[in-house]
């Protein structure tokens, strides 16, 4: 009998050892915004690791919105994809509140993995709404998956957490994320967790309110690694110091399936990243990439409707890709506020850059597809009464991130201004007189009409400098039809020369 014991103990160590020696390998990606054709490459590399190692697939956030798959089904096509996946820990990005929370919990509830996220806190029902983590077994070892998702979504996304009075019903917790991260890790740790990799999508930006994962980092223990998201950073395996002074690397894979990113942990617990370019994935899931196909068929018969003809592309990056709409103003900016401030009336239009989520650089035939691309959130048209001074006060706030990108700097029509990047000051504000076609001095004592969407004067959109202002016209109408209708109206379907450039009224000093 004790030798029958001791050999099945044997087999035992035998099969744990066994194990052991099978790496962990986790793959992750953040901020696809839409970009549906890698989630089949995504599935074909899971699937070709799968013969060697353990494999983990995470989501760091941002992949219901940014392109026309999102806009024109609301979410519902990407998270068609992803449950075909399917994924071990999702966590949650500023852009899926944009539909409202109904709407986020909607689509959700559809995807057959563990939600995550640290941080995010119902106020009626006193608690948080979705676990802080997930702890999953490969082999003999144990992983937790901890969830933290940015608080400046109550700031950009401020309508989704309030109710119609304006009170807060949801709550990401700014002040308390290291915090509230340090509890999930130590409850992991207690749970058995060997190793815990925060999933997060705070960024890397200081401008994320001192919540940025290096922040978090420096304020906790135990997390081995960070798989980051929010700042569109492309980063292999940067190194902060924890509380302790211990190092823990932060990856980022960048945006829209630019790459996919690949932890792998050894079976003597060392980790290494690598990010790996998307056009080098050659292998596709089969069924991912055949639901991929039907998608695009449906998008195509839904969005093939040509609206106008353009000689120019419409720009928002560089050509390296930067986002100079974030910093500057742009040819695209230009003809989205012309429409809004023309088609309305108004004395200025203004959007916050972000809005503008992608350029249309081809030229020719323009269909509503592009247009979707090109501004595909739900926001409505509408026209604010605001004071000179109030205007000045908005333009020093939204200049005050450069050089820095930010999301909520101003597009604008009917105004011009100088900013000097040095001192962020604002200078040499003008407006354009309706009647006579030239710009004067901005009058602080006047008060001027802006047309901008309702999330730049009551949602959280120009970092709040319009809350308050009085809505004197609601048009009922989202940014993209008033958009369509200028460009089909007022330009006859013809996009010409006049918008090849930026026009001169946003001038950067160094």
């Amino acid at each position: 009998m004790k030798k029958i014991l001791l050999m099945l103990m044997l087999a035992c160590t035998i099969m744990a050892y066994g194990q052991q020696q099978k790496s962990i390998v986790v793959l992750y990606e953040n901020d696809v915004h839409c970009a549906v054709d890698g989630y089949a490459k995504l599935a074909g590399l899971r699937d070709a690791i799968a013969d060697t190692a353990y494999v983990a697939l995470v989501s760091n956030g941002d992949y219901v919105q940014g392109m026309t798959v999102g806009a024109i089904s609301k979410g519902q096509y990407v998270v068609d994809l992803m449950r075909a996946l399917p994924y071990d820990a999702i966590t949650l990005g500023n852009h899926e509140y944009d539909y409202g929370m109904e709407r986020m919990f909607q689509l959700l509830r559809q995807v057959p993995a563990p939600i995550v996220c640290a941080n995010l806190y119902d106020v009626k029902l006193g608690r948080n709404v979705f676990a802080s983590y997930v702890m999953k077994r490969f082999g003999n070892k144990k992983i937790a998956f901890v969830g933290a998702s940015t608080p400046t979504s109550m700031e950009t996304e401020a309508y989704a957490f309030r109710d119609d009075e304006g009170n807060v019903i949801y709550d990401l917790q700014i002040q308390d994320i290291p915090a509230l991260v340090q509890k999930a890790v130590d409850d992991a740790r207690r749970a058995g967790a060997d190793y815990v990799i925060l999933d997060s999508h705070l960024g890397e930006e200081e401008t994320n309110r001192n919540s940025d994962s290096h922040t978090v980092v420096a304020n906790t223990t135990g997390i081995d690694i960070v798989l980051d998201g929010h700042s569109h950073a492309v980063i292999v395996a940067d190194t902060v110091k924890n509380k302790v002074g211990k190092p823990v690397v932060v990856s980022q894979t960048g945006t829209k399936f630019a790459n996919i990113g690949k932890l792998v942990i050894t079976p003597d617990g060392k980790m290494t990243t690598e990010l790996i370019p998307i056009e080098k994935v050659t292998v596709k899931d089969a069924y991912v990439a055949e639901l991929t196909d039907s998608i695009h068929a449906i998008l195509e018969e839904q969005t093939s409707r040509v609206i106008c003809n353009s000689e120019v592309p419409l720009r928002i990056l560089d050509d390296e890709g930067n986002e100079i709409a974030r910093m500057g103003e742009t040819n695209a900016g230009d003809i989205v506020t012309d429409a809004y401030r023309l088609m309305t009336g108004s004395d200025i239009a203004v959007l916050n850059s972000g809005s503008i989520r992608n350029e249309l650089k081809k030229t020719g035939k323009l269909t509503y597809g592009d247009f979707l691309t090109l501004l595909p959130y739900d926001n409505y048209i509408v026209v604010a009464e605001v004071k000179g001074s109030t205007i000045l006060n908005m333009l020093k706030k939204l200049v005050s991130f450069l050089p820095k990108p930010d999301g909520q700097f101003p597009q604008v029509s009917g105004l011009k201004f100088t900013t000097r990047v040095k001192d962020h000051s604002v200078s040499d504000v003008q407006v354009l007189n309706g009647a006579t076609q030239r710009y004067e001095p901005i009058n602080p004592d006047r008060t001027y009409t802006i047309a901008t969407t309702k999330y730049c004067v009551t949602d959280g959109g120009l970092h709040n400098t319009l809350q308050g202002c009085p809505i004197v016209m609601e048009t009922k109408k989202t940014y993209n039809e008033i958009f369509i209708e200028y460009v089909s109206d007022r330009l006859n379907g013809h996009i010409g020369q006049e918008y090849a450039k930026p026009q001169g009224r946003i001038t950067v000093v160094k």
